[in-house]
């Protein structure tokens, strides 16, 4: 083996861990291969990343000791009807509703990682849960965080909670930019610019969430410090909780949760 970990797939959740891996030194360029099968993709990759780009899985499963599977779930079963060498290797897949149990009926002798990252990943800002098969050792799961940490905070959960994970994590991006440019309507309304509200929306949360992350307080402790008596905050907080916002979030977040768990049926 030349490569210590390969892509299935240059896609841009592929490409996003790859500059991860690269810019945390978790490995050198030259311990990186991946592969695609349009030759536009592969120069594209090998130009931006500076990483040896194949052709095609069976050279990636031939070269690397870690493989991460990152193509789209309706190509799965013609990538491991290619009869990959994946022996004894460590599997990572970030395929949406591929279960642990059906990556092992496709590779019974690999140690195998399910995961679901989110759109984050691109800017090493991602969220993302995963779960392991029993074959993984301790030795393994640390190098499995240290391959996810390198885009962003991992959790690893039991596979049942893989559906709530992409619900809080996987699809809520989607949830936080319509807040964003909610916000920035407003701002419009108010007089500012477009370009203006949408970044101070946009810091906003960005510094929010900082502070849950950083203080380790909870959302409604930091909340009421925002909330002085009688002030402009919480009018506009009774106003939200009015409307349904903590409703309207907890529907969205709730119906992507059903969605992925008929997906992985």
């Amino acid at each position: 083996m030349s490569a210590e970990i390969g892509f299935i797939g240059a896609g841009k959740m592929a490409e996003a861990l790859i500059g991860g891996l690269i810019a945390k030194g978790v490995f050198d360029r030259d311990g990186i291969v991946a592969c695609a099968p349009s030759a536009a993709t592969r120069e594209r990759v090998a130009s931006t990343q500076g990483i040896r780009v194949l052709e095609t899985a069976k050279d990636v499963c031939s070269e690397a000791g870690i493989v991460v599977l990152a193509v789209k779930p309706k190509h799965v079963p013609e990538v491991f009807a290619e009869g990959l060498d994946l022996s004894g290797k460590l599997l990572i897949s970030i395929v949406a509703g591929l279960t642990l149990d059906k990556m092992n009926s496709y590779v019974p002798d690999t140690k195998n990682v399910r995961v679901m990252p989110n759109h984050c990943c691109m800017v090493l800002e991602g969220a993302m849960g995963y779960c392991c098969d029993q074959s993984l050792t301790d030795s393994d799961r640390a190098r499995v965080a240290s391959i996810l940490e390198a885009v962003g905070l991992a959790v690893e959960v039991r596979e049942d909670y893989m559906d709530a994970i992409t619900g809080i994590a996987g699809s809520s991006p989607a949830f936080l930019y319509m807040v964003i440019d909610a916000m920035s309507d407003a701002g419009v309304l108010n007089g500012l610019s477009r370009a203006d509200s949408i970044r101070l929306a946009a810091q906003s949360m960005l510094g929010a969430a900082k502070m849950v992350l950083e203080t380790g307080k909870h959302p409604d402790v930091l909340r009421d410090e925002v909330c002085s008596p009688g002030g402009a905050t919480i009018v506009g907080v009774r106003a939200a909780e009015d409307l349904g916002l903590r409703s309207a979030m907890i529907a969205a977040v709730d119906a992507t949760v059903e969605r992925s768990r008929d997906m992985s049926r």
